[in-house]
């Protein structure tokens, strides 16, 4: 008996240690799902009482940002405790969380936004604009808009995307009006197989996800659906906007889905339907007005789940318009099997989103609807930075524990958001861009050069001087870089063969001037490059300055002789006249200034003599004279000029 009693307690305790593992697992959130808090404080980490899943801190997804609580008012008002607290980004244009990924794999991201007068400043209702960017890695997802919103609703973000590498990325970016923030942030693996038309150069955005029927909770997720999909209600009850003609058909029954359909939507959401009175003949959903969405805007594509709850008369057919187009004609859902209608590629710009159901005339009973998910396109045109580019430029940061406020996201993409101190690679718009040039001069770099740079196979110039680097030159083995500059650090390790080799052979400008290594050494990599350029125009500026002025005092010299010269010739022309040589007519004598006044200082010619010119001159009593001026080369052979000087006409 005791021996009895013995094995009975094993049995028991077993049962107990198998039962505890059961509900610790259960704690445990599905495989791959990553739940962040943002902003939580004094706490790691939690389980959320309701989802029994566990929450982090989101300290090791993101750098920068403020944390935050909302006001205590609200907090018994917010969806969930992880919406009461908040980062909030008031430094930098682009702020990034990255959670990691699987390259390839499928994903669903959400991002839910809880403002709660966190601020105090109430800027969701003072009137003003609210809004800033949110980005799928490089590509805009949506936008955020806070403008006169209830201070506790939640603005919640959905995304399907593939991710690209090994991590994927959700950014925040200020459009200056208001600083972004964020409350909680979710990432949820599907399979691969699931909405097909996602890939990676389209993702989609959450326009709405609704089940129909007689439905008590809001908000349909997990564990309902192992996705963690969120399917808000479209409910038919009794005092509700959407009941009469509108019924509610349900079944406790086992659904399976047809082949080829991967949405892998729960029988639990689908158990419930909603139809139509028998005396109507259509039914109509209408999702034009939905909160912070700008449905004429997007590019939507709506996706039907439907199958026959009724059991003894399936005779049902309908035909499926989208804004008055037929999409589905004389549809006929399947008993208790799951089929799921789209258009594949089919984004169409709609001003309204609403679709209706109508029934065929060959059909014995109305149309039925069980669940709708409608998505708004995300074009991902943007390119991500090359992945071993971006995992070498955050080794460096990581090395050199760079604070950086625009180091956040991919480096080069989107261009208006690329790094602070790199040139990127666009020229071929068709692949992904390269980082070639990496400016961290006057950074406060200290220890050894990082060996991530060397494996930067685009990169064309690294500028690190100003720096405290240290030790030696690493192998810098890389065909494409052209500059190296290491000017003005504290290396004194060798140079390595491989870089001497390159730049001998004219392929590389190195710069070392400043560094201990250049202690004892004259070579080219060496010399002060800089103030060998300085020095150039000062020689030059030496000596073309005193030749031009020089050549100024020449040609000044010169042109003072020519001048007076020219006056000195002047002088003696006019000096002969300028005597008082004694001039008769009538007995008296006239002095050149006289002359000067009686000719109108020779203005008018009456001739030209064998020796001189001849003015026309009026005398002060009115009579006119012939005023004969002798040429100077003719003086000497004159023998008669002075009875010849002046007469009376």
């Amino acid at each position: 008996m005791a021996i009895g009693f013995g094995r009975k307690l094993i049995w028991i305790f077993a049962l107990l240690l198998i039962l505890v593992m059961t509900i610790q697992v259960r704690a445990q959130p599905p495989p791959g799902f990553i739940n962040i808090d943002c902003g939580l404080k004094n706490v790691s980490a939690y389980q959320d009482p309701t989802l029994k899943m566990r929450y982090s801190s989101d300290d090791e997804f993101v750098e920068g940002g403020e944390k935050h609580e909302v006001l205590p008012e609200f907090m018994a008002s917010t969806a969930d405790d992880n919406q009461n607290t908040l980062r909030s980004f008031p430094d930098g244009s682009r702020n990034c969380y990255t959670l990691p990924s699987t390259p390839g794999k499928k994903y669903l991201l959400r991002a839910i936004f809880t403002y709660g007068n966190y601020d105090r400043l109430n800027k969701t209702q003072d009137g003003s604009l609210f809004r800033f960017g949110l980005y799928v890695g490089v590509n805009l997802w949506d936008t955020v808009d806070l403008s006169n919103w209830r201070t506790d609703d939640a603005v919640i973000k959905e995304v399907l995307t593939v991710a690209t590498g090994s991590s994927v990325s959700v950014c925040l970016v200020n459009l200056g009006s208001g600083i972004p923030f964020i409350s909680s942030l979710e990432l949820r693996p599907l399979l691969d197989t699931m909405y097909p038309f996602v890939n990676t150069s389209v993702s989609v955005s959450n326009f709405i996800r609704l089940r129909f029927g007689n439905i008590t909770d809001y908000i349909t997720r997990y564990p309902t659906d192992s996705y963690d999909r969120f399917w808000a209600s479209y409910s038919v009850q009794k005092g509700d906007l959407y009941q009469y003609p509108y019924i509610s058909v349900d079944t406790s029954d086992n659904l399976e889905n047809l082949p080829g359909n991967e949405f892998k939507v729960p029988s639990a959401i689908l158990q419930n339907a909603m139809s139509i009175d028998t005396n109507n003949s259509s039914i109509t959903v209408i999702l034009a007005s939905l909160a912070n969405k700008d449905a004429k805007t997007l590019k939507l594509l709506p996706i039907f789940h439907f199958t026959e709850l009724n059991g003894s008369n399936p005779n049902r057919r309908f035909n499926i318009y989208s804004a008055g187009e037929g999409l589905f004609p004389g549809f006929s859902p399947s008993r208790l099997k799951v089929d799921s209608l789209y258009k594949s590629g089919l984004f169409k710009q709609k001003g309204d989103a609403y679709f209706i159901l109508n029934k065929t005339a060959d059909s014995s009973l109305p149309p039925l609807i069980n669940a709708l998910e409608v998505y708004a396109l995300v074009v991902m045109e943007n390119l991500t930075t090359d992945s071993d580019d971006v995992k070498y430029m955050k080794d460096v940061k990581e090395q050199y524990n760079l604070v950086r406020t625009s180091w956040n996201g991919d480096p080069c993409s989107p261009i208006e958001y690329s790094w602070k101190g790199l040139t990127c690679d666009y020229s071929k718009s068709n692949q992904i861009p390269r980082i070639i040039t990496v400016n961290l001069s006057s950074s406060g770099l200290g220890g050894g050069l990082a060996i991530s740079f060397m494996n930067m196979t685009s990169l064309e110039n690294l500028d690190l001087s100003h720096n405290n680097l240290t030790g030696a030159i690493p192998e810098y083995q890389l065909k494409s870089l052209k500059v190296l500059n290491l000017s003005n650090n504290k290396l004194d390790g060798p140079i390595p063969d491989s870089i001497l080799q390159r730049v001998q052979a004219g392929l590389l400008d190195l710069r070392l001037e400043g560094n201990p290594i250049c202690s004892n050494k004259k070579d080219t990599y060496c010399l002060d490059k800089t103030k060998k350029r300085k020095a150039t125009p000062i020689l030059l500026i030496a000596v073309i300055v005193p030749v031009v002025l020089i050549s100024l005092l020449v040609g000044m010299c010169i042109l003072w002789k020519l001048l007076w010269k020219e006056k000195s010739t002047y002088n003696e022309d006019y000096a002969i006249y300028e005597e008082e040589t004694p001039l008769y007519i009538d007995n008296r004598r006239f002095t050149y200034a006289e002359l000067k006044l009686i000719t109108n200082n020779f203005q008018t010619i009456v001739g030209k003599g064998g020796f001189g010119i001849v003015y026309h001159g009026i005398l002060e009593n009115g009579d006119e004279v012939a005023v004969k001026v002798l040429m100077e080369t003719s003086i000497a052979e004159s023998t008669d000029f002075l009875p010849e000087e002046t007469y009376v006409v």
